[in-house]
């Protein structure tokens, strides 16, 4: 006679186990539906585009901060000479004191105030010392001649110590903007290294084709702002097809103010290093009044700079990725021009 016995019922722990599964099964499927879909070729450059902007804004911060460094640098380094120099001097004057007082003491004693000087404290004497009019006017002289060269280089050491905090105060600003625009770079090409090969080789030849294209404009045939500006212009135009590179001043490569500041520099004009101190360069003129050689300011900030060149054209350098190139102002946040002097 065939058993009829119930089937055993799954222990709780299987079950528990199963349920448990099936969860996790249900909610990796819900995740995966609601997951961000891979952004786009298009997305991606836009991002790509706006990392590349915030770099460069760090980038002309950092740009000032190198500058105002190497200004600083000379700047110590000279009054560092000048203290040096300043002690040589204070030296010779106290051995041609020590000098009067040794005569002084071979011809029967020396002044008591002169001997106090000689080694008690020289730095405070005259502070100290009661009755000048025991001294000799000649040693007076030299008295007053020390006091004088102790209390300029006195200031001149406390200078260089301001200077030289300034200095490390600017050292560690260059150190955070360099690494925020480092910070940037890497975030685009994390970007960048989410497309496929196909997808970077595209964006490389939407580049290149840019490139190409900008390198050639109608310019018109407007008068140049000056003979200065008209040889800035052409110095420029010697670099089209130049690479961008953060902080470069040329001529293997340029940032946008490196390509400015380098360009007036072959017209024989100094003018700032920065984007953001080159707007003070001259007289600030309106769109209506550019001429070709004219410095041309872009975005809210001044972070960005170019050539005017004619024909509502700017040449400047761009973005990684992009060279030298003329490009329609309408392209960017045009905010006012400047006429160098």
């Amino acid at each position: 006679m065939a058993s009829h016995r119930r089937p055993k019922p799954a222990s709780r722990t299987r079950v528990t186990v199963l349920t448990a599964t099936a969860a996790a099964a249900v909610a990796l499927t819900s995740q995966a539906a609601h997951a961000d879909p891979k952004p786009s070729k298009s997305e991606v450059k836009s991002k790509v585009d706006k990392l590349y902007d915030e770099a460069e804004q760090a980038t002309e911060k950092y740009n000032g901060a190198k500058e105002k460094q190497d200004q600083l640098e000379k700047q110590v380094g000279a009054l560092q000479d000048k203290v040096a120099r300043g002690q040589d001097e204070l030296n010779k004057l106290r051995d041609g004191l020590g000098s009067m007082a040794s005569a002084q003491y071979r011809s029967g004693g020396i002044d008591p105030s002169v001997q106090l000087f000689l080694s008690a404290n020289p730095d405070d004497f005259l502070d100290k010392a009661s009755s000048l009019d025991q001294l000799s006017a000649k040693q007076t002289e030299a008295l007053q001649k020390i006091q004088a060269k102790q209390r300029s280089l006195a200031q001149q050491r406390k200078e260089a110590q301001d200077k030289l905090k300034d200095l490390a105060d600017t050292r560690k600003e260059l150190g955070t903007k360099k690494a925020e625009t480092q910070s940037k770079l890497a975030a685009a090409q994390k970007l960048l290294n989410s497309l496929t090969a196909a997808e970077k080789a595209s964006l490389a030849a939407d580049d290149a084709r840019a490139n190409r294209a900008n390198e050639r404009a109608d310019l018109g045939h407007e008068a140049p702002a000056s003979g200065r500006g008209a040889a800035a212009l052409s110095a420029a135009q010697s670099q089209i097809g130049k690479p961008y590179v953060y902080g470069a001043t040329g001529t293997a490569s340029f940032d946008c103010s490196g390509l400015t500041s380098w360009a007036y520099r072959q017209a024989g004009v100094s003018i700032p290093r920065t984007s953001q101190a080159q707007a003070g360069a001259g007289t600030q003129i309106g769109r209506s009044q550019l001429k070709p050689g004219d410095l041309v300011l872009f975005y809210g900030d001044l972070h960005h700079v170019g050539l005017y060149a004619g024909n509502g054209q700017v040449l400047h350098a761009p973005k990684p990725g992009a060279s030298v190139r003329y490009e329609a102002m309408d392209n960017m946040p045009f905010q006012f021009g400047v006429r160098v002097s």
